[in-house]
């Protein structure tokens, strides 16, 4: 996402580069979606990619993008998800994508209607695969009654921790895999992110009520502790954050978003590192739903989301 969307003007030459740097270093995984730049992710991953494509797994969503007057939308209706693949794999320049997302449930349709249509894409062999986005046990059991749903991506970090709630369960009672979406807490938890005044125009972590300074402030005083933690293991913060996530179960894929190959080299190393039980605990003690202060995402965002929420916010 960050290549083309959302964390202010994007690098095509750089974005390139890491792209290429990330398949000789290993990465397998490549998660894109229509929303992120209206299509010119896709387009990048198409024109950078498409001559590799027998080397990794590709993942896009469907469900959000721009609506006619070119504002971002949910739309969930199956004729708007079919032209979406259809679009998603010119782009792509690719014959099938092997795991295809509804980006949000559109709570305009059920869930049954978009996931039906999906499995109809899935029968025609436009994918190979359906997954879903930021939806609650309900909603991804009503879904996986339609069609069996082969993985659910949600925001889960150590400072997000939103899918212990029930859904990280159910997708384990129901064999369905697991994808953590911001596993470096947008940047937070890298360490590098100190002063969210600097923001660029366009970074939307201004608008995100754990990067305001009431809540920044309380946050910034969990990163020392955490970095001694990782100065005893032997490895960066970003580092130390994926391996907590990876110690949370073998089923769990995170996908950790970079614009540079440096960084994409550095989060791969996270696979390397096991943490003993100590490190984990400690870990938990300090990073968590109680001591991260500020909801994830402000009222309107918020709105658009069907995840499951802790009763209580700092």
């Amino acid at each position: 996402m960050s290549m083309s969307h959302g964390y202010g003007a994007p690098d095509q030459s750089e974005s390139e580069r890491t792209l290429l740097s990330a398949l000789d270093q290993g990465y397998t995984f490549f998660d894109t979606a229509a929303l992120y730049g209206y299509g010119a992710n896709e387009s990048l991953l198409g024109q950078v990619l498409s001559s590799h494509r027998d080397q990794f797994v590709l993942a896009s969503k469907c469900g959000m993008f721009k609506d006619s007057s070119g504002q971002r939308t949910i739309n969930g209706r199956p004729e708007i998800l079919r032209q979406t693949c259809h679009d998603s794999l010119r782009r792509l320049q690719t014959e099938v994508i092997d795991l295809y997302y509804l980006h949000r449930w559109d709570r305009n349709v059920p869930i049954e209607d978009s996931v039906g249509e999906l499995s109809r894409l899935l029968e025609e062999g436009k994918i190979r695969a359906i997954g879903l986005s930021e939806v609650s046990t309900a909603t991804l059991r009503k879904a996986h009654a339609t069609h069996p749903i082969a993985a659910l991506q949600s925001e889960y970090s150590l400072w997000s921790r939103n899918p212990e709630i029930g859904v990280l369960a159910a997708c384990r009672e129901m064999g369905i895999g697991f994808v953590p979406f911001s596993p470096l807490g947008r940047g937070f938890l890298t360490g590098k992110v100190n002063d969210p005044t600097s923001f660029v125009d366009g970074d939307i972590r201004q608008g995100m009520p754990r990067f305001q300074i009431k809540h920044f402030a309380r946050n910034l005083q969990l990163l020392k502790p955490m970095q001694a933690i990782a100065r005893d293991v032997g490895c960066s913060m970003s580092q130390l954050a994926l391996a907590w996530l990876l110690a949370q179960g073998d089923d769990l894929v995170p996908i950790p978003g970079t614009c540079h190959s440096a960084f994409a080299e550095e989060n791969a190393k996270a696979a390397d590192l096991s943490l003993n039980e100590k490190t984990l605990s400690d870990l938990n003690g300090l990073i968590n739903q109680q001591t991260v202060s500020g909801p994830r995402y402000n009222a309107i965002t918020q709105a658009e989301i069907d995840t499951e929420e802790f009763d209580t916010q700092n």
